[in-house]
């Protein structure tokens, strides 16, 4: 377990350090330069000069490079180039709504996921089985922003004012986002549990648990859910990761100020340094989620427990 764990740090690291090379990439080939952003159309060239000579930008993109990754490991993102505040800062305000609406999402889709596909697939071909075929339907062909304005005309009488949630009337201003947000990926979880859950029924220590007179629900529950979770668990790794950085929409029509609502500000003003920001946070917490779907395998199935 000791060599595994190691081995899975440093491919954690080596993805991080690809990725945080990208974005200091992709900052040096903007077709908008740095210089123009902050000091706007109308500025001289001399402006610019002193502006490109206050960040750096004219020295050599080695030197330029090596202070990239060095701030970045001492925690420092820079500067934002519309407020002047430190992007750590920026995101660290904004997280704790974040995280709140994805832990919250995630364990409806999570839960819902696997309670809707594990009774879909024991009752195959079932009524309840067809009635969640047409649920996954419904929710892989509705967009979640168009779940989000409906859920917001019946239930949230017009717009949300833009605000913190975690200070006032948090449940209140949390749980249509979290059904909105999750009512995509419960349809894709039911589909890859049913899925995953008809080829273990299948197996033949399936058949011979039935053969010694368990009942179906022991069968089902303990023998076939446990190893029909592995798939499912390594989407979940994903999923959360990625949804941090994907609640633009969401944090958007609920008025919420979280890490998309700052996303979406950036870009519209142009401001670079928070977007990359946001970008390795989105990184970091992909590859921390990934980590732990690789340690969590060895409880889910010991056949794949390193040595």
């Amino acid at each position: 377990m000791p060599r595994f764990l190691a081995g899975r740090l440093l491919h954690a690291v080596a993805v991080a350090w690809l990725v945080s090379t990208l974005v200091f990439v992709f900052l040096h080939v903007s077709p908008v330069p740095v210089e123009r952003v902050i000091g706007g159309p109308r500025a001289t060239a001399e402006t610019l000069g002193r502006i490109r000579g206050t960040l750096g930008l004219d020295e050599p993109v080695l030197v330029q490079y090596a202070r990239f990754m060095r701030r970045l490991l001492c925690g420092d993102l820079g500067d934002s180039y519309v407020s002047g505040a430190p992007v750590a800062r920026l995101i660290a305000e904004r997280l704790p709504t974040t995280l709140w609406l994805v832990a919250g999402a995630g364990v409806l889709w999570f839960a819902g996921g696997i309670a809707i596909g594990v009774l879909g697939a024991a009752r195959a071909r079932s009524v309840w089985d067809r009635a969640a075929t047409v649920l996954v339907l419904a929710g892989l062909s509705t967009p979640p922003f168009v779940m989000a304005l409906a859920l917001l005309h019946l239930f949230g009488g017009g717009p949300f004012e833009a605000g913190p949630p975690l200070q006032e009337h948090f449940l209140q201003r949390m749980v249509l986002p979290w059904i909105a947000l999750a009512s995509l990926m419960v349809a894709t979880y039911t589909r890859l549990t049913r899925g995953a859950m008809l080829d273990v029924l299948g197996e033949d220590y399936v058949r011979t648990a039935h053969a010694k007179g368990l009942t179906r629900r022991r069968v089902v529950c303990r023998h076939g859910l446990r190893a029909a979770l592995a798939p499912v668990v390594t989407q979940l790794g994903v999923d959360l990761g990625a949804l941090v950085g994907s609640t633009i929409v969401t944090e958007k029509v609920f008025g919420l100020q979280g890490v998309g609502q700052l996303v979406y500000q950036s870009i519209a003003l142009g401001d670079t340094p928070v977007i990359m920001g946001v970008t390795l946070l989105v990184t970091l917490f992909v590859v921390a989620a990934n980590l732990l779907v690789d340690v969590g395998y060895s409880a889910l199935d010991p056949r794949v427990r390193p040595s």
